[in-house]
């Protein structure tokens, strides 16, 4: 028997396709459980990638439209904007919260702003403000979008995975609770004749 004949053997028995009368339909269905759930994931890699990529976009051209409608100020930062400068060796400045003072129109305020990690107390900085006089979060370069995405992604997929593991596991629950209660059954059945012999 060739490592192709046998390999084949043992897939098909494993999958029970292999003609055995003593697998019942539980047993074929739990063999079956595992390639499913992964082909299943493996369909839906793509449509999630394309679903995340597409929310992402969206919903960062919807904060390009409403920047219409902002207005930029000057603020002062009151304290020190804590965290790393950089990550990514320098590719990417890390962007953080924190407390600053602003005039709007004839109005001071103080708020809490995104600025770059690391800055000083008493720089200034943009920030953009809604017709209500909210900070809102600048819109998103293009590799930040990307990168945005490629987060969801992975998020989406992972959650995917999971909710696959855990059906996988109630159906694999349910099918052995299924078994018992038909061994039990078949051995209230059996097991008076046997007891009675001899």
């Amino acid at each position: 028997m060739t490592a192709t004949t046998t390999t084949w053997v043992k897939v098909s028995r494993r999958l029970g396709m292999d003609g055995n009368p003593m697998r019942r339909r539980a047993d074929k269905i739990e063999a079956w459980l595992l390639p499913v759930a992964v082909a299943v994931f493996l369909a839906l890699c793509p449509v999630a990638a394309l679903g995340m990529s597409a929310w992402a976009h969206a919903d960062n051209a919807a904060a390009q439209r409403a920047k219409h409608s902002w207005h930029a100020v000057t603020a002062v930062l009151l304290r020190a904007a804590p965290g790393p400068a950089e990550s990514d060796g320098g590719a990417n400045t890390w962007m953080v919260w924190t407390q600053a003072r602003w005039t709007d129109g004839e109005v001071q305020r103080t708020g809490a702003v995104l600025v770059p990690a690391k800055s000083p107390a008493g720089s200034t900085h943009t920030v953009w403000l809604n017709r209500a006089g909210a900070v809102e979060v600048p819109p998103a370069s293009p590799s930040q979008v990307a990168g945005v995405a490629d987060t969801a992604t992975s998020v989406a997929l992972t959650v995917l995975a999971v909710l696959l593991a855990g059906l996988t596991w109630l159906i694999r629950r349910a099918l052995d609770r299924r078994r018992l209660a038909r061994w039990e059954s078949a051995w209230l059945t059996v097991g008076p004749r046997w007891s009675h012999r001899g």
